[in-house]
C-alpha cells in the first residue's frame, strides 16, 4: 500500500489547490440550485441572502452563465457569473462542452444536484471533484464541464445509478428468462455471457494497493454481444471497480494482454493466446467506448495499464489505439515481456496460473440468487432511508 497520500488528494492540497476546490464547490452549488452567502456558506431554500437583500430587483442570472472568460474566478469577476459558452477547453475531443449546455438547458438544478449524489456514491466528495480539477490540470471551468457533463452521461445516456448498477446482475438474468421480445432477452443473455465467462474480472491487488482488474481479451469475439450490452457489461465492471478503492489508494490498475485491442483496465495474456496470430478484422468499437470512459467519464480512476506477452501482431494495433489516446492516458500503457517485467507491477504470487502466474486461483461466476434484491424491493424503507440521505 502508498505510505503517503498522493498529491492533489483531500489531505494532502497546495493553498492554490484547496481555492481552486473552493471555486469548483461554489460554481458547484450554483449549478444545483443551492443559495449560498457572500463567503461561499450554503443557506437553507427560502433564506435571503445579502445579495438578495440588497440588490432585490437584480435580474436571475441564466444558468448558462456561469462562466465568463477562461481561467477568471469569481475574485476577478465583479458579479460572480461566468459565461458557459466561453473559454472552452481546447481538448474537448469528446464534445463535453456540447453535452454540458444540454444539460443546463434540459435539466433542472434539482435533478443535477441528485446526479452529483447518486454518482458520488462511497467517495469523499471533495476527492471527486478533485478527480475532475487534477483531469483538467486545475482550469475551474473546464473541470466543471467535464463534471456536468459526466453527470449528463451518466443520468441521461447510460442510466449508471438508476438503472446498471440498480437492477444489477438479476435484472440480466430476469431479462434472458423473460416472456418479452427477443431483444430484450438478447440483451440479458448478452449480459451474462461476458460474466460467465469471466472477459474481465476484479481480483487481488498490485504492488501499489490498487485493485486490479483482469480482462482475457481472447474471449471476445466480434458479434457475439451487441454493442449495448458491451457498453452496459463495461460499465457495471469500472463501476464495481470503483466500490474497492480505499484512501489513499484512487485509482485501479489494469493487467492486459491481447491479440485484438487494447482495453484501458488491464488484463494478463496467457500463453495460449500470445501463441495466436489471429488475422481477422480488428473490434475497435468497445475499445473507443472504453477510452471515452477514462478519458471524459471516469477521470483519473485509471492507475496504469499492463500488457503482458502481446503477440507480434499487436505492435500495429497499438499504433492504431495510441493515436486515439490522450498523452496521459497513453503514458499509463506499459508493456511486460516476461515474469521479471511483469514482477515489477505485480508480484507474480498475485498472477492467477492461468494467465501465467502462480497464484493458485480461478475465476468462477456466482449465479444470482432470485430473492438476492428482496430488501430493495421493500419500498417504503427504501422510500425512508433515501429520504434521509437526500436531507443530509
Amino acid at each position: 500500500m502508498p505510505l503517503t497520500t498522493p498529491s492533489g488528494t483531500p489531505g494532502n492540497l497546495t493553498a492554490d489547490q484547496e481555492a481552486k476546490l473552493q471555486e469548483l464547490w461554489l460554481a458547484c452549488l450554483e449549478v444545483f440550485g443551492v443559495s449560498h452567502d457572500n463567503n461561499g456558506t450554503p443557506v437553507a431554500s427560502g433564506t435571503s441572502t445579502p445579495s438578495q437583500t440588497d440588490e432585490p430587483t437584480k435580474k436571475k442570472k441564466s444558468r448558462r452563465s456561469l462562466f465568463g472568460k477562461k481561467g477568471h474566478s469569481k475574485d476577478n469577476d465583479s458579479d460572480g457569473a461566468f459565461d458557459a459558452t466561453a473559454g472552452t477547453d481546447s481538448n474537448d475531443k469528446h464534445g463535453q462542452t456540447k453535452e454540458f449546455q444540454q444539460a443546463l438547458a434540459s435539466q433542472t438544478p434539482e435533478t443535477l444536484r441528485n446526479a452529483f449524489w447518486a454518482m458520488a456514491k462511497h467517495d469523499n466528495p471533495d476527492a471527486l471533484l478533485l478527480r475532475f480539477l487534477r483531469a483538467r490540470k486545475w482550469d475551474v471551468h473546464n473541470a466543471l464541464v467535464m463534471l456536468v457533463s459526466t453527470m449528463h452521461w451518466r443520468a441521461v445516456e447510460m442510466h449508471v445509478d438508476d438503472d446498471i448498477m440498480l437492477n444489477g446482475e438479476l435484472h440480466a438474468l430476469r431479462q434472458s428468462k423473460s416472456a418479452g421480445s427477443k431483444a430484450e432477452q438478447g440483451e440479458g443473455a448478452d449480459f451474462l455471457a461476458q460474466m460467465r465467462m469471466g472477459k474481465s474480472f476484479l481480483h487481488g491487488v498490485d504492488r501499489e494497493g490498487r485493485p486490479m482488474c483482469f480482462v482475457r481479451v481472447r474471449l471476445h469475439r466480434q458479434g457475439e454481444q451487441s454493442e449495448k450490452s458491451l457498453e452496459r457489461y463495461t460499465v457495471y465492471t469500472i463501476e464495481t471497480a470503483r466500490m474497492m478503492l480505499k484512501p489513499p489508494v484512487d485509482t485501479a490498475h489494469g493487467e492486459h494482454g491481447t491479440a485484438r485491442h487494447l482495453i484501458p483496465d488491464s488484463a494478463i495474456y496467457s500463453k495460449k493466446a500470445a501463441r495466436t496470430t489471429d488475422t481477422r478484422p480488428q473490434d475497435y468499437t468497445p475499445v473507443k467506448f472504453m477510452i471515452k470512459c477514462f478519458e471524459a467519464n471516469y477521470p483519473e480512476s485509471l492507475g496504469s495499464v499492463l500488457v503482458y506477452k502481446a503477440p507480434w501482431i499487436f505492435q500495429g494495433i497499438w499504433k492504431i489505439i495510441k493515436g486515439w489516446l490522450d498523452p496521459v492516458v497513453a503514458a499509463k500503457v506499459h508493456f511486460a515481456s516476461n515474469e521479471k517485467e511483469l514482477a515489477e507491477f505485480v508480484p507474480i504470487e498475485r498472477v492467477p496460473r492461468e494467465l501465467g502466474g502462480q497464484e493458485a486461483w480461478e475465476y468462477r461466476y456466482v449465479e444470482p440468487s432470485p430473492d438476492e434484491d428482496a430488501q430493495m424491493r421493500d419500498v417504503e424503507a427504501r422510500r425512508k432511508w433515501q429520504g434521509q440521505r437526500d436531507e443530509l
